[in-house]
Formats: structure tokens, sequence, C-alpha cells
């Protein structure tokens, strides 16, 4: 067999030094390459504010459910919400209706 040919040879060196290139291009510029760090850093900081956010919401909405838990469900809460849903008053409580004008 024949030793490869310096065409052949050099092609190769240069299909190897385009690849590198192209993965140091997209080290540098790609989607999670250096330049986009920055980028990617404050997009981090906005959904870990949206997390601590929805975290708040989350811990309300489990105390809630807490105080509905079916075995000694809390009467204050209970009754909150059946004024709040269905307009249910005490017949001692008077309603007043405020309306804005215009």
């Amino acid at each position: 067999m024949n030793a490869p040919s310096g065409k052949r040879e050099k092609r190769i060196q240069l299909l190897a030094l385009g690849c590198l290139l192209v993965l140091g291009g997209l080290a540098l510029v790609g989607p999670y390459g250096l330049l986009s760090w920055g980028e990617q850093s404050a997009l981090l900081d906005a959904r870990q504010e949206q997390l601590a956010v929805l975290q708040d919401e989350r811990a309300v909405l489990e105390n809630r459910n807490d105080l509905l838990d079916p075995d000694h469900v809390d009467p204050d809460f209970a009754s909150e919400l059946v004024r709040q849903n269905l307009n249910v008053v005490h017949r001692d409580e008077y309603v007043i209706d405020l309306e804005t004008q215009p």
C-alpha cells in the first residue's frame, strides 16, 4: 500500500482545521458561547425572580388548602369563602354597597 499522498493529507488537515475553527467560533459566539453569557445571566436572574413570586403564590395556596382540610376546616376561612362566593350574610349584619361616583 502506498503512503497517503500529500494532497490527501493536506485536505484532511484543512478539514480538521475547519472543524476546529467552527467549534471555536461556536464557543465564542454560539447560543451558549462567551458573548451570550451576559444575556443568559440576565435571563437567569429574571427567571429566579419569577420563581420567587410563584413560590410565594404556592405557599399561599398551600396555606388555603391546609385551612380547608376535610377533617378540621378552619371556621373563619370557611365563613369567608361562603360569604365571598355565595353572597351570604348573617341576619344582624348590614351590607353597604359602595359604588364609585363618576
